[in-house]
């Protein structure tokens, strides 16, 4: 109940500024990969934005999938804010059960967290008064801590005595998201 009371303050607080923007990401939804964000002012060419990706599915074809990112993102608007280009810098938090590239013929899966740090690089367009649309990719530097199991049977199969460690640079955002000014 807590972190529901939280998590609405948060966003009752972000809406209390002037230009927000809810957002969703239209590519990421036709692969049925949820996005949503939102940004919103804080200061003459900058904006802030909040978003969560998920990948909430188990398995596909019986391998693991299934990782949630969160991400902070402070972006400066080179013309106006929302419209025209920009470029921002992120930080967040990632949690996933998942089959690394690496290890796909392999049999085994990888269950942890992680941290990244990267950059994006995009462009909104207004449509109108109430909607915009961000094109925008990004990557950056993902730092994952995790236990490696087997696919076949879930035993552990790593031998590292707490967690292993992976960090990678990866493009980890993109997509179209259209969004939507709240009053």
């Amino acid at each position: 109940m807590k972190k529901l009371v939280l998590v609405v303050v948060f966003f009752s607080s972000i809406a209390s500024f002037g230009q927000t923007y809810i957002k969703g990401n239209a590519l990421t939804a036709l692969i049925l990969m949820p996005n949503f964000g939102v940004e919103t002012s804080i200061g003459k060419k900058t904006t802030f934005q909040f978003d969560i990706l998920a990948f909430p599915w188990k398995s596909i074809n019986g391998k693991p999938r299934q990782f949630y990112t969160f991400t902070n993102e402070v972006r400066y608007h080179f013309n106006e804010k929302y419209n025209g280009f920009y470029a921002g810098g992120n930080a967040g938090m990632s949690k996933f059960n998942f089959q690394k590239w690496n290890y796909l013929d392999l049999g085994k899966y990888q269950k942890g967290f992680g941290y990244f740090f990267g950059a994006t690089i995009g462009y909104e367009k207004k449509w109108n008064d109430k909607f915009i649309i961000d094109y925008f990719v990004g990557g950056g530097w993902h730092q994952g801590f995790y236990h490696g199991y087997e696919l076949s049977t879930g035993i552990r199969s790593d031998h590292a005595t707490n967690w292993n460690k992976s960090g990678e640079w990866l493009p980890f955002r993109g997509g179209i998201m259209i969004s939507y000014k709240l009053d």
